[in-house]
């Protein structure tokens, strides 16, 4: 876990049990497909199970994960067991000096490791990298390689200017993708459809995976957000930018039935903004100051 991120009491967080409770009233609206994030959702106990008990939930079509892969080969059996639908790894750099600065941890080949044994086990896995200037962005090549020989998109995520976010400077796709075209001149649009987000994918010929970009600032996507965040405080988000939300947690140690919370679900859904603001200066406070482990990316 990053170590920057203040601890919060175990009774803080929602139960497995008020978790399921939370996707069962949103199952009931029609909400089909979840999203297992953090922080790093694998060091907490019996994540795995939870996924499990997630995916037998009536009306659940989808449950994926986001790691960052440290922990995650170790589990990669029981989470294909479970039916997890798909598996993705955050990495931003294969130099190990540049991970540790990253995240403050060792373990490039680890999650090397996973994501290769993810992908040969038939589990739909993607790779998530931020890059930034003067980081790590001599290495986009370097890293789209993971998916020249395993069937893993490679995706490149625009800096989100949210926490540690507004201290560097990021690469949108258009300049990625320029780059892109004078290495492989053959890249051509992908028509397959990989996956439920924004992403936008290419084909590179000769390779296994895609590479896809995801750019919530240069190209805003809000009119096509299908999104809402729970997170591990029982607060439920309608939009990553906005502090504004509905605290769920009290509502479920208070005995709120299940059709009275899917209405608060559903409340949450129509209070979706009409966009974020993350290129505006938030002058009014209404800008979320968690960062985005904290909040659930």
């Amino acid at each position: 876990m990053p170590e920057d991120i203040p601890s919060v009491e175990h009774t803080d967080i929602l139960s497995y049990e008020e978790l399921l409770s939370i996707c069962e009233s949103a199952a009931d609206l029609g909400i089909c497909k979840f999203k297992i994030t953090g922080g790093e959702p694998l060091v907490r106990k019996g994540c795995a199970g939870f996924i499990e008990r997630l995916k037998q939930l009536p009306g659940v079509r989808q449950v994926t994960l986001t790691s960052n892969g440290l922990l995650l080969e170790p589990y990669l059996e029981r989470l294909k067991e479970a039916g997890i639908d798909g598996i993705n790894i955050s990495l931003d750099t294969l130099d190990e000096k540049k991970y540790k600065e990253i995240t403050g941890k060792t373990g490039v080949q680890t999650v090397l490791s996973a994501v290769r044994n993810s992908a040969r086990m038939g589990l739909n896995t993607k790779v998530n990298c931020v890059v930034m200037k003067g980081i790590n962005d001599d290495e986009i090549l370097d890293l789209l390689e993971i998916g020249r020989e395993d069937h893993v998109d490679i995706r490149f995520i625009e800096m989100m200017p949210i926490g540690f976010g507004t201290q560097f400077t990021g690469m949108n796709s258009d300049e990625i993708i320029s780059l892109l075209r004078q290495t492989y001149p053959g890249i051509k649009k992908e028509e397959q459809i990989r996956g439920n987000g924004p992403a936008r994918y290419l084909k590179i010929p000769g390779f296994s995976g895609a590479v896809g970009f995801i750019d919530a600032v240069h190209c805003k996507f809000c009119r096509q957000c299908n999104r809402i965040r729970l997170t591990s405080e029982g607060f439920l988000k309608p939009c990553l930018y906005y502090s504004r939300g509905i605290p769920l947690r009290e509502k479920l140690r208070s005995g709120i039935s299940r059709g009275d919370l899917s209405q608060l679900i559903r409340q949450t859904v129509l209070d979706k903004p009409e966009g974020h603001r993350f290129s505006e200066r938030d002058t009014d406070g209404e800008a979320d100051s968690r960062k985005m482990s904290q909040i659930g990316g």
